[in-house]
């Protein structure tokens, strides 16, 4: 089933509609001002991915990741570029780079960062399925989206929803993208219960 520019629109806005829980969430924790927003997502076969970036053209990321299985599997993950990664660290917790303990200060940040905006998309695309979706713990790596993908022996035909999310926490903007790659047969899951929402 190929998504329609309806069922990319839906799937952004329940990709909007957890962003925006989980900038609450982020608010609450850090007392920091944080809006997230989600303008646009891509969605693309793995197959085209990687003939696109090949090995040579993946730039390595900052990445939290956390597998998921259930009527939808696959994996879902918070890339960015390594200095927006640590840029979003630092306004978060206000260290700086001259902080013996900013490796692991920036792994633990970004992991909670991470799980808190992925389980709350998961979320909202879990209400949509009406079904309960098991998820493993985050895990933090340095590695480029083909790589990421690579890592959970993506076929050609898997489907990866890249969603670009822009971010502002006191005012700085910070890009970085919301990625989900979705096993064989996840699209087709998702969309038959977006259409269902319809009817």
């Amino acid at each position: 089933m190929e998504p329609t520019a309806d069922d990319v629109d839906a799937i952004r806005e329940l990709i909007n509609i957890g962003v925006g829980r989980a900038a609450g969430m982020l608010n609450d924790i850090t007392g920091c001002a944080i809006s997230l927003k989600v303008p646009s997502i891509q969605i693309v076969e793995f197959a085209h991915l990687s003939e696109r970036n090949g090995r040579e053209n993946d730039p390595v990321l900052s990445t939290v990741s956390l597998n998921f299985r259930g009527p939808m599997s696959g994996l879902a993950a918070l890339v960015f570029p390594p200095e927006s990664a640590a840029h979003l660290v630092m306004l978060m917790t206000e260290e700086t780079e001259e902080s013996g303990e900013m490796d692991a200060i920036r792994i633990e940040t970004l992991k909670e960062v991470g799980n808190i905006i992925i389980n709350a998309v998961m979320g909202s695309i879990a209400n949509v399925l009406s079904q309960h979706l098991n998820y493993s713990l985050p895990t933090y790596q340095e590695l480029g989206i083909t790589a990421l993908a690579g890592s959970i022996h993506a076929r050609v035909d898997d489907r990866l929803v890249i969603a670009n999310a822009h971010f502002r926490i006191e005012d700085t903007p910070i890009d970085g993208n919301i990625l989900l790659i979705l096993e064989l047969g996840s699209m087709d899951a998702l969309l038959a219960s977006i259409h269902g929402m319809d009817h």
